[in-house]
């Protein structure tokens, strides 16, 4: 694909996983249509699939940032790895007790908590960071359109408390039955 400018080429690959889930579910509607109750069933199966693909691939398309925040992030056996130019760090998901998505210096990053006190800071845009849409969706109790929620500003879709939409500092998932208990 040398003869594509890198611009486009990065806006194909960005947007590769909602065409493909369309595509599916295209493939699936025109199968369905195609008479007979067999093909009604297969192709309604296949057209079910594309829609849940595309519908999944336009709420990563949200985490998907440009790629231009310093540093690197990796998801390697329920661990994230935020590797950058100045700090860096690493959390478990199993430890993992609370999510928040700042805003500092005008970039947005995840402020990411564990059970033992330790934060990491993962900007948005880092290279990787849409590894985070998949990992974070394995929560207790957080789903992906609460993830999507955040992103936009929006109330969550899951009954989840976040702060108004201008806040700076928004709490996107705490881990139930960890901290202090209440007085």
């Amino acid at each position: 694909m040398t003869g594509i400018r890198p611009e486009m080429r990065d806006r194909l690959e960005r947007w590769s996983e909602p065409a493909l889930g369309a595509a599916v579910l295209a493939l699936g509607l025109w199968t369905a249509t195609r008479g007979g109750w067999l093909l009604a069933a297969g192709g309604g199966m296949v057209a079910a699939l594309g829609a849940g693909w595309l519908v999944l691939g336009l709420r990563r398309l949200r985490f998907r940032g440009q790629g231009d925040a310093p540093g690197l992030v990796e998801l390697d056996e329920g661990r994230v790895t935020y590797m950058g130019p100045r700090i860096g760090g690493s959390v478990s998901l199993d430890e993992l007790t609370e999510i928040r998505l700042l805003t500092l210096r005008g970039r947005r990053a995840w402020r990411l908590r564990q059970a033992d006190g330790e934060v990491l800071l993962v900007p948005l845009d880092s290279t990787g960071a849409e590894a985070l849409f998949d990992a974070f969706s394995t929560l207790p109790g957080l789903s992906s359109a609460a993830l999507v929620a955040a992103l936009s500003g929006e109330g969550p879709a899951t009954g989840q408390t976040l702060p108004a939409p201008g806040a700076a500092d928004r709490l996107v998932w705490r881990r139930p039955g960890r901290g202090m208990a209440p007085l």
